[in-house]
């Protein structure tokens, strides 16, 4: 579209709006009728550890938000001369799961406990045995059972109980409803009905209430909705909230919250059997659309689902880029000290580039990038930590080999579950921060998974954008219209990607990195009982 059809199009208000609430990031995407996107804005932020709880401030929620849309709006300005006052629809997104408990009045009774939590071992263990199914620590109901085995006095007052996502939705619209992605990242849901699996509810029930819990799940669960459905509209005092200038009007249709696992299959069209996405960011996780369910159990392997409640396995890890973000500002305070002015654009470029030059088994450098707990290996804490041997090659190139082959191991252990599953994928997508450079973090990926990884033109768009096609799609589907076939014939057609396929040498050396990270997992146990 040129300008004066995109002036046009914000004048009449046939925008539409996706906005997620990322780890460090929350951002906004405009997109038009074509769904490329028009304008965005952000506003960066961080979680707090704070009394053994990674946590954000309710308030710091709302302050990222109005600051994002303050910034969206001000790129509409700038861009096309217009003022943005109304939209034709609108969709929130963020991190999922957590702990977000309410009472009848709306209040919160405590922190918000997030998902990169480590502190709801026993509950996740004890569920999975209850239910014959995987509940990982920072699902939902692992934080309320493990609050209810705490004796936690507020668990007898929760009225409501939701995510992120579902909060902001639920403030801005007045329906306290979830997407089903969302949704199956809180409780296990029933593929065939659509929503929380009764019998699983049933023992849940039975089990809570034997440890004195007088509260009825069902009850405080939002209600599961599919994409497309409706979820309300944007209230006038939602559109006050988002915008305290009072100059957005409410009234515009907003689609099912959803969280970041589903905004990134909308976002690299990965909702049909046999495809999948690696979303690399904060954290990392992929998705793996099934045609059938797996044969067992896994405790490394979570079962959710896609927007339109299509099973789907995730291996989720809680630490990517972490350790990539905490050098670059290293090497940013270093350029300072020699009286240099830093670009963090140049600075993570010359990171990544330098990396693809490095040996394929990173010169024999091991690296664990645990900030934080992680379950796939079985760490409840984590010390960020490198080892190496005498002999080793300590330099830039192949440290930072090291850092980017860190962020994705984990991932590849679980994957190869997968992989010993029999599930086939016919294509799998990468996006997210860990691939704005150009092929480095492709070509490492792609080596780990032992696959081709496709990058589309659209990948650095991310989940906000992903969440405008899905509010798109809630307001132009036409009648019978599946999302598959919404995003395929007037989202993707024509769109153009890079593919990378696996060289021999990179698979190589990849195999040997992640088996001595593998056999050095000890130094990381050693590093946490010690490093207190």
């Amino acid at each position: 579209m040129n300008r004066s059809e995109i002036v046009r199009i914000l004048e009449e208000g046939r925008a539409v709006l996706g906005i997620e609430l990322g780890s460090t990031r929350i951002k906004g995407v405009l997109i038009g009728p074509d769904h490329a996107p028009i304008a965005s804005g952000d506003y960066g932020w961080e979680n707090r550890y704070e009394n053994g709880v990674w946590t954000y401030h309710m308030e710091d929620v709302w302050t990222g938000l109005q600051s994002c849309y303050a910034s969206l709006a001000e790129d509409v300005r700038s861009r096309y001369g217009v003022t943005l006052r109304r939209l034709s629809g609108v969709g929130f997104s963020a991190m999922m799961h957590g702990y977000l408990p309410f009472d009848q009045a709306g209040e919160l009774l405590v922190p918000f406990r997030t998902w990169r939590n480590t502190i709801t071992g026993p509950a996740a263990a004890e569920l999975t045995e209850l239910l014959n199914f995987n509940i990982p620590q920072r699902w939902s109901v692992a934080h309320l059972y493990q609050a209810i085995l705490n004796g936690e006095a507020h668990v007898n007052d929760i009225a409501t109980l939701t995510t992120l996502a579902g909060y902001v939705h639920w403030k801005l619209t007045g329906r306290k409803v979830l997407g089903v992605g969302e949704a199956s990242g809180m409780f296990p849901i029933d593929s065939e009905t659509g929503t929380y699996d009764k019998e699983m509810l049933d023992k849940f029930q039975s089990a809570a209430a034997a440890h004195g819990w007088t509260g009825s799940l069902e009850a405080i669960l939002p209600q599961v909705l599919m994409a497309g459905e409706d979820a309300g509209v944007l209230t006038p005092e939602g559109a006050a909230l988002l915008d305290p200038t009072g100059t957005l009007e409410p009234g515009c249709p907003a689609a099912p919250p959803e969280g970041d696992a589903g905004t990134g299959m909308a976002a690299t069209n990965s909702v049909t059997p046999r495809t999948g996405n690696v979303s690399a960011g904060t954290s990392i996780f992929s998705m793996v659309v099934l045609e059938r369910r797996l044969s067992q159990v896994h405790e490394e392997i979570d079962m959710v689902t896609t927007p339109t409640g299509q099973p789907v396995a995730m291996v989720h890890c809680n630490n990517c880029t972490n350790e990539i973000n905490a050098w670059a500002g290293v090497f940013r305070g270093f350029l300072e000290a020699l009286g240099q002015q830093a670009d963090m654009n140049q600075i993570y470029s010359a990171m990544f580039r330098s990396a693809a030059l490095g040996a394929p088994d990173c010169g024999g450098l091991v690296l664990y990038n645990y900030l934080s707990g992680e379950p796939v290996t079985g760490f409840a804490e984590g010390r960020p930590l490198l080892c190496r041997r005498p002999e080793d090659r300590l330099d830039f190139p192949n440290f930072m080999r090291a850092q980017l082959s860190s962020a994705v191991a984990t991932l590849k252990l679980g994957m190869d579950i997968l992989a010993g599953e029999q599930v086939k994928i016919d294509r799998l997508y990468g996006h997210g921060g860990y691939f704005k450079t150009p092929e480095v973090g492709q070509r490492i990926l792609a080596a780990a998974l032992g696959t081709p990884v496709s990058v589309m033109e659209t990948a650095g768009e991310g989940g906000a954008w992903g969440m405008a096609l899905l509010a798109a799609y809630r307001v132009n589907r036409a009648q019978g219209e599946t999302l598959d076939r919404y995003l395929a014939d007037r989202v993707f057609a024509g769109q153009t990607g890079v593919t990378l396929a696996p060289t021999p040498a990179d698979q190589e050396g990849f195999q040997t990195f992640i088996r001595q990270y593998q056999a050095g997992l000890g130094a990381e146990r050693a590093a946490v009982e010690c490093v207190r």
